[in-house]
């Protein structure tokens, strides 16, 4: 499984280190992290985890157990998800998260969650929904496709970069809603800077004007301490696959409980109607693999571990530390923000130079996995060292002399 040898993917990690080792020595702590509880090779230099996470060992073991218990049948429930409610898992994540069990879902991925929301609302010609020049495609082309087919106009608004406040960007946001505006969707971490976005302040003023919020909550989760209740919007999607240790093909919607018998379902199953499932109705989507939200419920059991408020320290002092070796670099400029309150753990930059594969090509040659482009973003985690964020820029000094 995932081309890792039987006795790797199943071996049980050991325990966490001791959290004396943690307030003595952080990057020693989070050094053993790395080498106990994931199976990246010392080699590897992985700096895009805000396109997909790497899966711990007890993810990658939680897995491997479903699909050997399921291939022999030890289970007395057939061993899949699809049409299963999932009540225990979605109150754990529920809990988590700050919402109601309710309103919560899983799905595959915040792709399959915004489409579902972009096409379970009801919207006629003439309805405008409300988008910032920032958003990830995914969250562009489930409205294109809502325009394309009923006649509903999509505006954007231009998000500055970098930005000077929180306040800034509500103002810019919320003043473009106007008498039209039906939806306002917009990330709620913005994909192409890592920008925080003031969600609750923007969906407050949108719930004040009768328009409806959504968030594409692809980089909150496992990203940023947050809850959804206390953030007000309608509704959000979300990828715990990037930040919150889950296996790739794992995704979450939310749906504010006042909002559950006014979407409608965009696969339809026996019980696509049944308004008693709450958020549980989208789940009806025909016979999917299991194994995947064994290892989603895994992945979170392993945050909550190692606890969030350190978690979040940690990549957040990373962030700081990319930002100041951009910030020394005479090859890049910062396209973050200077408050570090408006970003997490994604710092994105733009290359002066025009001419890139110089520098592509000697990534390649030293196993460094970044995006690259002439605007990329350098996204750390827990199993991020300062010697990989060094290598980067000392690899950009190489290349670009």
């Amino acid at each position: 499984m995932f081309g890792l040898p039987a006795n790797a993917a199943i071996t049980a990690p050991p325990a966490l280190p001791d959290e004396k080792l943690l307030s003595r020595d952080p990057d020693r702590y989070w050094k053993r992290v790395r080498e106990e509880q994931f199976l990246l090779p010392n080699w590897r230099a992985f700096l895009n985890n805000g396109s997909l996470g790497i899966a711990p060992r007890p993810v990658v073991k939680a897995v491997a157990d479903y699909l050997h218990a399921s291939a022999a049948l030890e289970m007395d429930y057939y061993p899949r998800w699809g049409y299963e409610l999932f009540d225990e898992y979605r109150q754990e994540l529920a809990d988590f998260y700050g919402c109601k069990q309710a309103e919560i879902a899983f799905l595959h991925n915040a792709t399959e969650a915004m489409c579902t929301i972009a096409n379970g609302i009801d919207l006629k010609a003439g309805d405008e929904v409300l988008l910032t020049n920032q958003e990830h495609p995914s969250g562009r082309g489930c409205w294109q496709i809502k325009a394309a087919r009923f006649g509903v106009t999509l505006r954007e608004v231009e998000i500055p970069i970098p930005p000077k406040s929180a306040a800034q960007l509500a103002d810019v946001v919320t003043n473009a809603i106007g008498p039209r505006t039906k939806v306002i969707s917009f990330s709620g971490v913005l994909t192409t800077t890592g920008l925080i976005m003031p969600v609750k302040e923007i969906c407050d003023y949108a719930r004040s004007k009768g328009v409806i919020s959504v968030v594409d909550g692809a980089h909150m989760h496992g990203q940023i301490p947050f809850r959804i209740s206390e953030l007000g919007c309608d509704y959000m999607a979300g990828s715990p696959h990037k930040w919150a240790y889950a296996p790739a093909g794992c995704g979450l919607l939310y749906v504010r409980e006042e909002n559950l018998s006014k979407l409608w379902p965009s696969i339809a199953s026996g019980s696509w109607n049944e308004q008693k499932l709450n958020a549980a109705r989208f789940m009806n989507v025909g016979t999917n693999n299991r194994a995947i939200f064994e290892g989603m419920m895994a992945g979170l059991r392993f945050l909550k571990q190692l606890g969030p408020e350190r978690v979040y320290a940690r990549i957040h002092e990373l962030a700081r530390y990319t930002y100041q070796k951009a910030s020394e670099s005479k090859h890049v400029e910062l396209q973050s923000a200077v408050d570090d309150r408006l970003y997490g753990c994604l710092i994105s930059i733009k290359h002066k130079r025009t001419e890139l594969e110089p520098f592509h090509e000697a990534l390649k040659k030293k196993r460094i996995w970044a995006v690259l482009g002439p605007k990329p973003r350098l996204s750390s985690h827990i199993h991020t060292r300062k010697q990989d964020i060094d290598l980067y820029f000392e690899t950009m000094n190489e290349a670009f002399g």
